[in-house]
C-alpha cells in the first residue's frame, strides 16, 4: 500500500509544478470573465445585459462593470434565481439548475437558496483537489497518503422537490466526490447523511478507533466538541492516542485564533494548519504555500469565478453594511494591499456582480494571497468606530494570551447607553474570570489597533460592557436555532431578531441556574 501512497504523492508533486505554469493574475481573470460571458450570452440575463456584444470589447473589465448592475442576494434571487428555482431553464446560467445550497449565513433570519450548477460542482472539485495537492509540498511520509481524511460538515442528505435537490453544500459536494478519493474520505457516506448532530457525533465516536486519520477538516468549534467526546469516551488524554498520525487540520468560514488555546489542549503534538475559503457560491481561496512562507490564502483565479472588489468605506456602504447605489468596484489590476474590500462574484452558477457579504484584505499581491477580515453586516460602527470582526478576533486572542483564559466563543452588539452608546460583549468562558480585567484588556487592545475606535472611546462610545457566560450557552442557543454542528457559526456581531432571541435565551438560562 505504501507503493500506492508513493505514486499518489508523486502525482501531487507533478500537479503542483504544472499549476505554476499560468498566465499573470489579471490575464487569468480576463480569460475567466470572457468564458463566463460566452457561455451565458444566450441566457435571459445574458440577453438582457448584452453579454455577446461585451465580448467584442477590448477592455471587457470596464464594459462589464459599466453595463451590469451590482447585486445582493435579494436582488439576484428576486429577479433571476427564483425563476430558476421554479424550473425555468437558461435564466442566469445555461440549462436547468438541479441543486440549490441552503445558506443562512449568520445574519439572515431565513434560508437563502444558492444555485449550484454542474459547472460549479466541477469547479469546486477542482479547487478542492488543488488544495489537497499542496500537501505534497511537505515532507510527509508516502504512507500518509493512504490514510484517512475526516471531514466534519453538515448533513449530506438532500431534499428533492420534484424539480431540484436542496440542502447543505456538503451534501451536494459529497455526492460528487471522485471515486478514487472515497477510500480516504471519513466518516463515510452513511454517517455523513445523518442530519441529527448528536447522533452523527455518536457514530463518529463509535468508529473513531477503527480509522487511521491524518487530516481533519471542519469548523473549529464543532471539531473541538467532536474530539472532546472521543477523548472522553475512550478515557484517553488527547486525540493523538486515538489518531497517532493526525498531522493536518483544514478549517474555513471562521477565524481559528479564538479557538487555538482550547483546541491545542486536545493534542499531543502540533498540527499543520490550512485555511480554506469555500462558500456556497464557490471555492474562493486556500492556503497554497507552506505555512512558514504564506501570508494568507491564495485566490483561485482560473476556475469559474470572476472577482471584483468594493472598498469597504462609508462611501460604498451604509451604517447597516448594505451596499449603496453607485458603489464603485475595482478589478484585480486596481486593488492594493492592506485595504478592506467587499467581494463581488460572477460565477459559473449564474451569480453576476453578486455581493458575497465577506470583506477581505490582500496580504500579498505578488502571491495573490488574501485573508478574511469580516462581514459587511458583521461589524460595529454605531458612531464611526468601524470595528471589524478581524479587530474583535485580535482582541480575544490577545486577551487569551495575556490572561491565560480559554475563550471559546464570543459575540458583540451595540446599544444606546444613556444619551450615548456602548458595546456589549458576551464572552464564553468556563474558568473564573475577572470581568473588569477582561473588559480592560479588550478595550485596550482595540484602542491600540483601531484608531477610529480609540477616538470614539473618548467621545460617543461611552462604555464597553462585558458579561461572561458558560460556553455551553452558546452551543445551546445554536441548538435552539436548529444550527447545531456542521458549517454553522455563532455570529460575532449579533443584531435584530437573533439578538432578541439570544437575550431571551440568556434570561432563561440564568433563571434555570438560580
Amino acid at each position: 500500500m505504501v507503493v500506492l501512497g508513493s505514486l499518489f504523492k508523486r502525482g501531487l508533486q507533478l500537479r503542483i509544478k504544472l499549476s505554476l505554469q499560468q498566465f499573470e493574475p489579471a490575464k487569468q481573470q480576463e480569460i475567466v470573465l470572457r468564458k463566463l460571458l460566452k457561455k451565458a450570452k444566450d441566457t435571459e440575463i445574458g440577453r438582457y445585459y448584452g453579454f455577446a456584444s461585451m465580448l467584442k470589447k477590448q477592455d471587457v473589465f470596464t464594459e462589464f462593470a459599466h453595463r451590469v448592475h451590482l447585486n445582493d442576494y435579494n436582488s439576484m434571487y428576486t429577479r433571476w434565481w427564483s425563476k430558476a428555482r421554479e424550473g425555468q431553464p437558461n435564466i442566469a446560467w445555461p440549462g436547468s439548475i438541479k441543486y440549490f445550497a441552503l445558506s443562512s449565513g449568520t445574519s439572515e433570519a431565513s434560508s437563502k437558496f444558492i444555485p449550484v450548477s454542474s459547472d460549479m460542482m466541477l469547479a469546486m472539485r477542482k479547487a478542492s483537489m488543488k488544495q489537497i495537492f499542496t500537501l505534497a509540498q511537505y515532507n510527509f511520509p508516502s504512507d500518509y497518503f493512504e490514510k484517512g481524511m475526516l471531514m466534519l460538515g453538515g448533513s449530506t442528505h438532500l431534499n428533492f422537490t420534484g424539480r431540484y435537490y436542496y440542502g447543505d453544500l456538503s451534501g451536494i459536494n459529497t455526492g460528487k466526490i471522485p471515486f478514487w478519493f472515497q477510500r480516504f474520505y471519513k466518516p463515510g457516506k452513511e454517517i455523513s447523511r445523518i442530519s441529527d448532530w448528536n447522533a452523527k457525533i455518536d457514530d463518529i465516536v463509535k468508529h473513531a478507533k477503527e480509522w487511521d486519520i491524518w487530516v481533519i477538516a471542519g469548523v473549529p468549534a464543532w471539531l473541538q466538541i467532536m474530539m472532546e467526546r472521543i477523548i472522553a469516551h475512550y478515557g484517553v488524554k488527547n486525540i493523538h492516542e486515538i489518531w497517532p498520525n493526525l498531522t493536518v487540520y483544514a478549517f474555513g468560514g471562521v477565524a481559528f485564533e479564538p479557538y487555538r488555546k482550547s483546541f491545542e489542549k486536545l493534542l499531543a503534538k502540533p498540527l499543520i494548519y490550512f485555511e480554506t475559503y469555500l462558500a456556497s457560491e464557490g471555492f474562493i481561496a486556500y492556503d497554497a504555500r507552506p505555512h512558514t512562507q504564506r501570508s494568507g490564502m491564495r485566490l483561485v483565479l482560473n476556475n469559474g469565478i470572476y472577482y471584483e472588489f468594493v472598498p469597504f468605506t462609508s462611501e460604498n456602504f451604509d451604517e447597516e453594511g448594505a451596499m449603496r447605489p453607485g458603489a464603485q468596484a475595482l478589478n484585480l489590476r486596481q486593488v492594493q494591499e492592506d485595504v478592506d474590500y467587499a467581494l463581488l462574484l460572477s460565477t459559473c452558477s449564474g451569480a453576476w456582480r453578486y455581493l458575497l457579504g465577506d470583506t477581505i484584505r490582500f496580504t500579498s499581491l505578488e502571491h495573490m494571497e488574501i485573508r478574511i477580515t469580516g462581514r459587511t453586516k458583521h461589524f460595529l460602527s454605531l458612531v464611526g468606530e468601524h470595528l471589524s470582526v478581524d479587530n474583535m478576533n485580535t482582541a480575544i486572542r490577545r486577551l487569551s494570551e495575556n490572561t491565560g483564559l480559554e475563550i471559546k466563543e464570543f459575540t458583540v452588539h451595540g446599544k444606546p447607553y444613556g444619551s450615548l452608546f456602548a458595546h456589549q460583549w458576551y464572552i464564553g468562558c468556563d474558568e473564573l474570570a475577572d470581568v473588569a480585567v477582561v473588559r480592560q484588556q479588550i478595550d485596550q487592545v482595540l484602542c491600540e489597533i483601531n484608531d477610529d475606535y480609540a477616538v470614539e472611546r473618548k467621545h460617543a462610545l461611552q462604555e464597553v460592557l462585558v458579561e461572561i457566560v458558560p460556553t455551553a450557552w452558546f452551543t445551546g442557543w445554536m441548538a435552539e436555532q436548529g444550527k447545531l454542528g456542521g458549517q454553522n457559526k455563532f455570529p460575532r456581531v449579533i443584531k435584530g431578531t437573533h439578538l432578541e432571541s439570544w437575550q431571551a435565551y440568556l434570561e432563561q438560562q440564568k433563571m434555570a441556574s438560580v
